[in-house]
């Protein structure tokens, strides 16, 4: 079957190299082979960020904003900014940052309408100032922190930025951002600072909370001076260590504390403190002087009175509390915002919710994974839907087209990877304790599930004759299992003489074979279900491929850069159409080249947005879309195939 097919050219004729293409010539349902046929092969020349699923909540604080009188929210996860259209749902993106950006603020002064700052991480960290709607960057800050910015915020005029740092000193720095020109900057606190803001009408006074500490600082001739918070002799109180701030009139300060207390100062006295606000900690608040409410966020069980986000009036001595609908027995909110009737929710899980003042309903806009790195991803073989499977120990569908979240399972165990069958009526999850399940896409409900192996699971492959699933897992093995009979899943052959640990496998287009790359960096094709090792290169150079997701072999030697370290490149995908590969690196960048790629260092497109590593790499059924996934950004990437 495979020798019939013509090898396709090397496009460097030099090299006199010719290598078979990847084909689809599975059996394959007639759907899908009737969608495929007479199908004009399409060489990729562009990827476009398309969509991003992803929120930082995890870590961040207040980093979540509406624009445009509520129309649009702006976010950010790894290196990117997103806008959203709250009417289409389609986002747009700033792309200037080069690592995970950390903090993010809105200038409020009408002056300065859609004027953003961001803050990234790194030992050299600078903060962005741009415009929203153009994506136009203003200026640059090139910081003296030394690890990264974890707070920005404007001044009442939009002319003054404040940046702290997170290093040992946790330097606070006043910033005239037009100039790109410092004013001053002052050791913060020896403790942690998660919060500096200006007073709403002032561009010499603000406020600096943190680890058992709050200052009042004010900014004078050049320098900077504070005051400590005064306890005084209010009842029951002490120093606690503070993560958020609102500001009222008359002076009066707002801050909230990890044991779910709001401590209320005026000037640097404080006068009272409003117990139990929050069951937990309050990690943000939000007010504006146009009505002076004040929007509590924090860690709450939710009760049928509301949970993890509150509205108090301008003396935080009544309040009304807010369902979320999570379904989470624990809600925990990191960042909150205030619109035209709405507020803006930001969950530590990743999610962004609206929710409306007067009938309180609740409506998901973002859907994210929580912290954990995806590794797990595959795209279903007929349709616009894809899974990911992550360390959070959830799996979740998405829908492309759409961009939404169409369901979500909890698994109880960090997810590796995933693998869809070739009709898309059922996958598999390998997971970190060495178990792998089998679940019926329709109702994700369990199929079949076994557990041989001690150690990660690190692929699960269908054959294309949907007769076998591979395991491929940590401990340098293959397990082939039979589907045929039944849930049980029979183990009825395993490969042998895998030198490390298993890293991708692809099927042959007949079954009859599959490929294996290792952790020793070798490429190794084995027969099935026998597991036997094959050795002449002949009848390995013969072989049609159903997919190709091998980071080795000499058909995509041009994907490894100069210099490279063994484990710089984690992924790699062919298009079905046999004319690209995508890959993923650790340096965060997605890389499309043309397929095959065997010419050393080979030429390419690269693309940045995810911060560290990316995990894994796919071409959507039709080649139509790329979906990547985070490591440590813990992050969804979908890009359009021009």
């Amino acid at each position: 079957m495979s020798s019939s097919i013509v090898p396709v050219q090397v496009r460097d004729s030099s090299a006199g190299l010719s290598w078979p293409p990847v084909s689809r010539a599975a059996p394959q349902p007639d759907k899908l082979q009737k969608n495929n046929v007479n199908k004009k092969k399409k060489l990729v020349e562009e990827l476009v960020l398309d969509h991003v699923f992803g929120y930082r909540g995890f870590d961040c604080r207040n980093n979540l904003h509406y624009l445009n009188d509520g129309a649009d929210i702006i976010f950010h996860t790894a290196a990117a900014a997103m806008v959203q259209s709250l009417t289409t749902g389609t986002q747009s993106f700033y792309l200037e940052h080069t690592d995970d950006i950390l903090c993010l603020t809105v200038n409020q002064h009408p002056k300065y309408k859609n004027v953003i700052a961001t803050g990234q991480i790194g030992t050299t960290p600078c903060i962005h100032v741009w415009d929203a709607m153009s994506k136009q960057t203003l200026s640059i800050l090139r910081c003296s922190h030394a690890k990264g910015i974890g707070y920005v915020n404007f001044s009442a005029t939009g002319k003054l930025l404040l940046s702290v740092g997170v290093e040992p000193e946790h330097t606070i720095t006043v910033w005239r951002w037009q100039e790109g020109a410092k004013v001053t900057s002052k050791g913060g606190h020896a403790d942690r600072i998660f919060v500096v803001e200006f007073r709403p009408d002032s561009d010499s006074q603000f406020v600096s909370v943190g680890i058992k500490h709050i200052k009042f600082w004010t900014l004078a001739g050049g320098s900077l001076m504070y005051k400590k918070g005064v306890i005084g002799a209010v009842e029951d109180a002490r120093m606690q260590t503070m993560l958020s701030v609102a500001f009222g009139a008359n002076n009066l300060t707002f801050t909230g504390a990890i044991n779910g207390d709001v401590y209320v100062w005026r000037e640097h006295f404080l006068v009272r403190v409003v117990a139990k606000a929050h069951t937990g900690p309050v990690f943000t608040m939000y007010t504006t002087l146009r009505d002076g409410l004040i929007v509590t966020g924090g860690k709450e069980r939710p009760t049928k009175e509301g949970g993890a986000v509150k509205l108090w009036d301008q003396e935080m001595k009544r309040c009304r509390a807010f369902q979320l609908e999570t379904g989470q027995t624990v809600e925990c909110v990191r960042s909150v915002c205030r619109g035209k009737g709405k507020i803006l929710v930001g969950t530590k899980d990743g999610e962004i919710i609206e929710v409306g003042e007067k009938n309180a309903a609740s409506n998901i806009l973002i859907n994210g994974h929580m912290q954990g790195e995806i590794w797990g991803l595959a795209a279903h073989p007929s349709k616009d839907v894809f899974i990911s499977a992550s360390d959070d120990g959830t799996i979740r569908i998405w829908d492309l087209a759409d961009k939404k979240l169409l369901n979500k399972v909890s698994l109880g165990h960090a997810a590796k990877c995933a693998g869809y069958s070739p009709d898309g009526e059922m996958v598999s999850i390998g997971m970190r304790n060495g178990e792998f399940i089998v679940l019926l896409v329709n109702s994700l409900k369990v199929w079949g599930k076994k557990r041989d192996r001690s150690a990660a699971i690190q692929d699960v492959r269908f054959s294309p004759d949907n007769r076998l699933l591979a395991v491929g897992s940590v401990e340098n093995t293959v397990d082939f299992y039979d589907l045929t009979l039944g849930p049980a899943l029979n183990r009825i052959g395993y490969c042998r003489d895998i030198p490390s640990f298993v890293i991708q496998m692809d099927f042959s287009a007949d079954s009859k074979y599959i490929q294996v790359s290792t952790g020793a960096y070798k490429r190794q094709v084995h027969e099935v279900p026998t597991g036997k090792m094959v050795m002449e290169q002949t009848v390995i150079d013969r072989v049609t491929w159903a997919t190709w997701t091998s980071i080795l072999g000499e058909e995509v030697l041009g994907i490894w850069p100069r210099n490279a370290d063994k484990a710089d490149v984690n992924c790699a995908c062919v298009s079905h159409a046999g004319l690209n590969v995508v890959s993923g690196d650790d340096f965060g960048l997605v890389k499309l080249f043309d397929f095959p790629c065997s010419e050393k260092f080979a030429k390419h497109k690269r693309y940045f947005g995810h911060s560290a590593h990316v995990t894994n790499i796919r071409f959507s059924y039709d080649d139509k879309y790329v979906i990547s996934t985070g490591g440590d950004d813990c992050s969804v990437f979908v890009w359009k195939c021009l």
